[in-house]
């Protein structure tokens, strides 16, 4: 009588109870939202960039919007900005990507950007949304091979940068929205540098 109890507790031990299979199956479907969650893209800063005819400047100081419409960080939001880019003890080297990344993805964009000036030293590897704006610190939707020579005298990369920290600026003053300075920056930096830089 004993031995069958014992035997009785074995078999109800091993028989899975009835709740416990649904419930392993939610826990999955669970855990496989949050890793898609995590792993999902940045989406684009605007999906509304101007046509090469619409741009203030020549092509060649812009990139080609269908391999680089520029790429927003999730982590920077309008609400969040005092504690992001507008932290005065914050620095982008934090999130940069590091230089084999970015020198790898030069060569390979290079290529892609069909450049005729095959030296990489002749470009910076650039965030068109720059990190000082929230942009995408790694996605190569946000980098491309902007060359420090361009057709106009001004329309460089070093002439970028000047619209980047005016951006910066106006954002963290609260004079422009951060969706707005990124929607410009992506759509014709050389507008806000003739508009309100140059």
């Amino acid at each position: 009588m004993r031995n069958e109890r014992i035997e009785d507790r074995k078999d109800k031990l091993s028989r899975p109870r009835q709740g416990v299979i649904p419930l392993l199956i939610a826990l999955i479907a669970v855990l496989a939202v949050m890793y898609y969650l995590s792993r999902k893209p940045s989406a684009p800063a605007n999906s509304d960039l101007q046509t090469p005819e619409e741009r203030m400047g020549p092509d060649d100081i812009y990139p080609r919007a269908e391999l680089t419409p520029g790429a927003a960080n999730p982590d920077v939001t309008q609400e969040n900005l005092a504690q992001t880019i507008c932290n005065p003890h914050r620095s982008t080297k934090s999130i940069r990507p590091r230089e084999e990344y970015t020198n790898r993805l030069k060569h390979q964009q290079m290529e892609e950007y069909g450049d005729t000036d095959t030296n990489p030293r002749d470009y910076e590897e650039d965030h068109l949304i720059p990190l000082e704006l929230g942009g995408n610190p790694a996605d190569p939707k946000n980098l491309w091979p902007e060359p420090y020579a361009t057709s106009l005298r001004d329309g460089g990369a070093k002439d970028k940068d000047k619209v980047e920290n005016y951006l910066h600026d106006q954002v963290c003053l609260g004079g422009i929205s951060l969706a707005e300075a990124q929607r410009e920056i992506a759509a014709d930096w050389y507008k806000v540098y003739v508009s309100s830089v140059r």
